[in-house]
């Protein structure tokens, strides 16, 4: 990452997802906290949930929190390494990093201030088949990683640079 241009957008996109994030749960936790509030009858549902585990409420026992706190914190020195070593102007890598460290960054800040856990809020499903309630910030890590998978593949699939040819070589 190499131009300006590239770092004004990863950290737009980053902060843009970290902000929504917290705005989002701040509101969740004070207007969800009562009730429920149906979106799309039982299909799409507001529910305030609080998740001390990781997703899908994998959960390690009482050390949960730190244990994913750490992990949180070594990933985002990994995806840091993957930006710093995209190439310039490799836009869709860019934001994809950008998504994932963006919600994961939302999610650590969550586990650093509430030994609750991190809110949840968005709850889909038909009936009793429920998806996980996840946030804003799952949701961007999930697209950040479809998108990041679809840059890898592609980047897969480039056909291999010529190689330079020498200085003074004679031609065929």
């Amino acid at each position: 990452m190499a131009n300006g241009a590239d770092r004004r957008l990863f950290w737009t996109v980053t902060l843009g997802v970290v902000a929504g994030d917290l705005v989002t749960k701040m509101l969740a936790a004070t207007y969800l906290a009562v009730r429920p509030m149906p979106v799309v009858g039982d299909y799409a549902v507001l529910r305030l949930v609080y998740n001390e585990g990781a997703a899908f409420g994998i959960s390690l026992g009482p050390a949960s929190r730190w244990i994913f706190l750490g992990l949180a914190c070594v990933a985002l020195m990994v995806l840091g390494a993957m930006v710093r070593g995209t190439r310039a102007g490799d836009r869709l890598r860019l934001v994809a990093l950008a998504l994932v460290c963006g919600g994961a960054s939302g999610n650590l800040i969550d586990r650093i201030r509430s030994a609750q856990g991190v809110v949840d809020f968005i709850e889909v499903g038909v009936g009793p088949h429920r998806f996980p309630t996840f946030n804003v910030a799952d949701s961007a890590i999930t697209v950040g990683a479809i998108a990041l998978a679809l840059s890898l593949w592609l980047e897969g699939r480039a056909p291999a640079p010529e190689p330079a040819k020498e200085a003074g070589a004679a031609a065929p």
